[in-house]
């Protein structure tokens, strides 16, 4: 069995939807893990966020392009590569209302803040272009 099969294994059998390339240690050496990441990125089973982080993909029905497969959208991804990373983060006020149920409005889109020191990455998902804040 190739490390790219091995790896689509792994990653149709993970409840997760967010890994990092030290997640496939176990099957193959860093080149061959490099190379197996870079096939299923071309067969549209994954899709690269970030330096060493990857979700899983599909195609999109409509568009024909490439979108996360997790139900959450974007911002349950950078929830989960967060928690990963061990990160403590905070969502605006606005979000926190809509999200808990106490206000019926719905914002365009959930604004975090966490401390950059502790996570500092740009993330690409998509169209959307995720920057750590510039501060506290």
């Amino acid at each position: 069995m190739t490390a790219a099969s091995q790896i689509n294994q792994k990653l149709k059998r993970s409840r997760r939807y967010v890994f990092e390339r030290k997640d496939f240690e176990n099957i193959a050496s860093y080149d061959q893990i490099g190379r197996a990441l870079n096939q299923l990125i071309k067969q549209g089973n994954l899709m690269k966020i970030g330096y060493g982080l990857y979700t899983k993909a599909r195609k999109n029905s409509l568009t024909g392009r490439l979108m996360p497969t997790n139900p959450g959208g974007t911002d349950a991804i950078l929830r989960e590569i967060l928690k990963m990373k061990g990160v403590n983060f905070e969502i605006d006020t606005l979000s926190w209302q809509s999200l808990s149920g106490n206000s019926t409005q719905i914002p365009s889109s959930i604004q975090y803040s966490w401390d950059p020191k502790r996570f500092n990455r740009k993330l690409v998902i998509g169209d959307r272009l995720l920057n750590s804040p510039s501060g506290k």
